[in-house]
């Protein structure tokens, strides 16, 4: 982080310092966990929905803060005020504070920051993006999805003098939430990947998420890049909203202007093949270490807003060749020792990625190139904040996973029991399909049931369990065989 002293916190915030704030002292960190406070860190005391950061301010003290940034002034055990800033706002000022880091960085080298949006694949993408940059500059990058209002202001702190890119994951559960996060940041260049139903509860309509999402190429000057996925009609549609440069990625004729996969297929293990065609400078082949085909447009904007940078195609090309995946929980497989394939998507869902994953699941199952074939599991979870179209949505997911020819499904939770019942309805009799209400009574059921040899994919909203779950089941071989020992 760079270096900012008490006073110009307190400047740049718009606080009142507290009786016992020293201005001339400095912070070499921020953050909103006490747990996370390193000696001379700024605690932010933010108000949570459930806990109110101020209660944490002796913990985050007793670890070593320096300062804290509160709405309000507190004491510790022997009467003494805190040090700290007081705001009328923690979020707010937090905010303000990344958007001055974001301007110091800037004066202080070459400093050229993407952001990315969309209702699925940022973090995919963002981790694609940063594996590219790392080779030619020191890179910041959220960690796991750090991407609203209060993540995209701690990725920032994260930043140094030195730092040449930030790949900023733009989130949004409301209109104006992405102009307010770009304004914070700055992008260079807007990378928009897809609009889809992630949060069409709380937008109230596809209609504001494409509003929303179009707020990252407004807020772009005419000196930047949009890159457009040119195979979704309504990101293709926001080049009308910008004045920036225009540079289109995807499958399409449309990218050809642009960086486009063509050639694409993909190996026994998912591993999407492709080559990339720069427009104008020449074609690239290179297998990717994703697995999904679904990963082709994430490769392809990752490529796209790589180029708008500056970096050279072939660069481009290498770097992307068997690049994996960065975060946890995304398409993430592991192998058990009986054999059992365990893909953990369970960070995040929604209808488009729910669909993707099971595509490649039942891709997995078909026979390989001599003629066998493996049994699948889809388990599956609650896909949240879908509002009115919850149990339409969950309803369809259960007849895909018939039509698919999956072989098991389990879906876990009330909120998920349409998926169960569709599944039904729609042809799965017996052990075909079971529902259970919770994770324990779904990793019972999966202790009892999965043979070797089977692939299991894990998919819900982050909130449903199912990625601790996945967890478990990946290592159950391995505590059953150190219990036998």
């Amino acid at each position: 982080m760079i270096t900012l002293s008490t006073a110009q916190i307190a400047d740049i915030t718009g606080g009142e310092l507290s009786a016992t704030a020293q201005p001339d002292a400095t912070v070499t960190a921020v953050t909103t966990d006490s747990r996370d406070v390193t000696p001379g860190a700024l605690f932010v005391a933010k108000p949570g929905e459930v806990t109110d950061g101020h209660a944490f301010i002796p913990a985050a003290r007793a670890a070593g803060a320096s300062l804290v940034l509160a709405e309000r002034v507190t004491q510790d055990e022997n009467g003494a005020e805190d040090p700290a800033v007081i705001v009328e706002d923690v979020v707010t000022a937090l905010g303000a504070l990344a958007r001055e880091v974001v301007s110091r960085v800037r004066a202080a080298g070459g400093l050229k920051v993407v952001g990315i949006t969309g209702s699925a694949g940022k973090t995919t993408t963002k981790d694609l993006l940063a594996g590219i940059l790392e080779h030619h500059g020191e890179t910041v990058k959220p960690f796991n999805s750090y991407n609203g209002e209060v993540g995209v202001p701690l990725t920032v702190f994260t930043m140094t003098e030195s730092t040449q890119y930030l790949v900023a994951e733009l989130g949004a559960t409301h209109v104006g939430n992405i102009a307010y996060l770009a304004d914070i940041v700055k992008p260079d260049v807007g990378v928009v990947l897809m609009v889809g139903t992630a949060h069409v509860g709380e937008f109230g309509g596809v209609e504001n998420i494409v509003r929303t999402k179009g707020e990252l190429v407004e807020a772009l000057g005419a000196d930047g890049t949009a890159v457009l996925n040119a195979d979704d009609a309504a990101v293709w549609g926001m080049r009308e909203r910008t004045d920036a440069k225009l540079l289109a990625f995807g499958e399409s004729e449309r990218a050809e202007t642009g960086v486009r996969a063509v050639d694409v297929t993909v190996d026994d293990a998912g591993h999407p093949r492709l080559t990339l065609e720069f427009a104008g400078v020449g074609a690239y082949p290179l297998t990717s270490g994703l697995i999904g085909r679904h990963h082709v447009g994430n490769i392809t904007a990752a490529a796209a807003a790589a180029w708008a940078l500056g970096l050279e195609p072939a660069a481009i090309a290498q770097a992307l060749d068997g690049q994996g995946p960065g975060s946890r929980f995304r398409m993430e497989r592991s192998e058990r020792a009986d054999g059992v394939s365990i893909i953990n998507d369970a960070y995040n869902a929604n209808p488009e990625s729910m669909l993707a994953a099971l595509q490649t699941l039942a891709a997995l199952g078909r026979p390989d190139s001599e003629g066998n074939a493996r049994r699948t599991w889809a388990v599956i979870g609650e896909m949240r904040e879908l509002g009115e179209d919850r149990v339409s949505a969950h309803d369809r997911i259960g007849r895909l996973v018939v039509r698919m020819n999956i072989s098991r499904t389990l879906v876990v939770g009330a909120g998920a029991k349409p998926t169960y019942n569709a599944a039904v309805m729609e042809g799965s009799w017996g052990d075909e399909a079971a529902f259970v209400d919770t994770v324990d009574e779904a990793y019972a059921y999966l202790g009892e049931h999965v043979l070797p040899g089977d692939i299991v994919l894990f998919k819900s909203s982050n909130g449903s369990g199912l990625a601790a779950l996945g967890e478990r089941v990946a290592h159950a071989a391995d505590t059953a065989t150190a219990r036998e020992e």
